[in-house]
């Protein structure tokens, strides 16, 4: 049974997502055995170039004024519906990224929007000084969907065990407060020396200076550094248990890792590999984060992408945040009773996390995202979409590698050539689908959790067109340069 309020759960019903205005691709009914690429996409319908010049000059004085930190096309989104972003052109485009897998109702949901509204013609802050309506129920949720859908190590019984949260704004601050938490713990059962932190290849949990600390990419890193000290390195999946003991030892007090990575290039930690870190940090008494903030709140399929674990491989924190309030800022960690014993008065604190807006639209959300209905149809589509991912490598050969990445709506299409994930993600976006790259090898769909399988074969479509592009042009042979 959900737990979601009655009249929440009659919102979530019949909100299925509208199709794009122009036509959807053919569906594919024999998608186990039809190889061949739908190549109906291949003539160019949104080029980049056709930018009106108010939105040129838009974007010209903005640049004397912005930081310039991001790479970016010279696209103006004005609005959006569902999975449809519209541009300052008057142009509808397909939005697999989901804002980087944060929107998982879609752009301007009306439940959303409803929520949004009438919890601002109330109050939207009055800080943590203060108690307020909705942190503690989203809170509620969070701890007991997680036990009736697993995860954390909660027995579905209850009993004595139990998980309590700290609100943040975003997901680095909930990874740097996991590890604040984590050396916290570390001194109080193992004295002034127990505050070693492991991370793992290809992570990544942001770019403030403890999260950037714990993302061993060289090109986040260098330029900041010298960065927090006692942090090592593993390498994901290794099954070495003597490295392992290496790595993880007496003066660990937190191990982080993602349980899918999502910049790193959309690996799986492998299940047996958990099981093994599990154990090891329960041997050293070091705290095992697991990093959801993607892949978490039933973008995989499941509540939490560990939800189905053994108990050997059930963290100790969970930090999440993309799609809890569907786009307005909020990040949370979630951490067993024994961990959150050590936290006390004074510990930690936030100016606006937990704050009544955030929390109010974050009931709503997982109200309907926990919602048995929507689980279902989520993972209706993410199985047909599953079907259409697996066949590109058998049709590209030359281009793919042959592992489908990811579970659920968090999906990676690896290349063999490096240079190839963002040539696809522009091809992509000058027919009218947005995708995102995803480490050095993959491009990503994450598209919002009310996406229909027709806009699945819709994009897919886009991609199997693109992709004859791409191997028509030379890419995928050995003297490709």
């Amino acid at each position: 049974m959900s737990l979601a309020p009655r009249a929440v759960r009659l919102v979530s019903r019949g909100l299925a997502p509208k199709a794009l205005s122009h036509r959807l691709a053919r569906p594919y009914a024999s998608a186990a055995t039809d190889l061949t690429p739908n190549t109906s996409y291949k003539a160019v319908t949104h080029p980049d170039s056709a930018v009106p010049d108010s939105t040129k000059s838009l974007i010209q004085s903005q640049t004397h004024y912005l930081l310039n930190t991001y790479a970016r096309p010279p696209l103006l989104f004005t609005h959006g519906k569902g999975l449809k972003l519209t541009d300052s052109s008057g142009r509808d485009y397909l939005d697999f990224t989901a804002g980087i897998a944060v929107t998982a109702l879609g752009h301007s949901d009306e439940g959303v929007n409803k929520v949004m509204a009438e919890q601002a013609a109330k109050i939207s802050h009055a800080s943590n000084i203060y108690w307020n309506e909705h942190a503690g129920e989203l809170a509620r949720l969070l701890v007991e969907n997680t036990r009736q859908h697993g995860g954390l190590g909660l027995a579905k019984e209850g009993g004595s065990s139990g998980g309590k949260v700290f609100f943040s704004n975003s997901g680095t601050e909930a990874n740097e407060g996991a590890l604040k938490f984590a050396r916290k713990y570390g001194k109080e059962i193992g004295g002034h020396k127990k505050t070693g932190l492991v991370c793992f290849t290809n992570a990544f949990h942001g770019r403030s200076m403890g999260a950037l600390s714990v993302t061993p990419n060289p090109k986040y890193q260098a330029p900041f550094a010298p960065l927090i000290p006692d942090v090592r390195v593993g390498e994901l999946n290794d099954m070495d248990e003597e490295r392992l003991q290496s790595l993880v030892d007496e003066n660990t007090c937190g191990v982080i890792v993602e349980p899918i990575q999502g910049e790193g290039g959309v690996e799986a930690s492998k299940v047996e590999w958990l099981e093994m870190l599990g154990r090891r940090c329960r041997e050293v008494g070091a705290v095992l984060i697991y990093d959801e903030i993607q892949c978490g709140l039933f973008r995989s399929g499941t509540m939490w992408a560990h939800s189905s674990f053994p108990a050997d491989a059930q963290p100790d924190i969970v930090t999440m945040a993309k799609p809890l309030a569907n786009g307005f800022p909020i990040g949370a960690i979630m951490v067993r009773d024994r961990v959150a014993e050590v936290i006390s008065v004074g510990s930690h604190g936030t100016t606006f996390g937990g704050q009544p807006l955030a929390t109010a639209i974050g009931v709503h959300v997982l109200s309907r995202l926990s919602d048995p209905s929507f689980i279902s149809s989520l993972n209706a589509t993410a199985s047909h979409l599953e079907g259409l991912l697996g066949r590109l490598p058998k049709m590209f050969p030359g281009l793919l590698k042959t592992d489908l990445r990811g579970r659920g709506l968090i999906r990676g299409i690896a290349f063999k050539d490096e240079k190839a994930p963002g040539e696809l993600v522009h091809l992509a976006r000058e027919r009218g689908v947005l995708l995102l790259t995803a480490g050095k090898d993959a491009v990503r769909l994450v598209p919002a959790l009310v996406v229909s399988k027709e806009q699945c074969d819709h994009a897919v479509a886009v991609i199997e067109s693109c992709l004859s592009i791409m191997q028509e042009g030379g890419w995928g042979k050995k003297d490709k340069a």
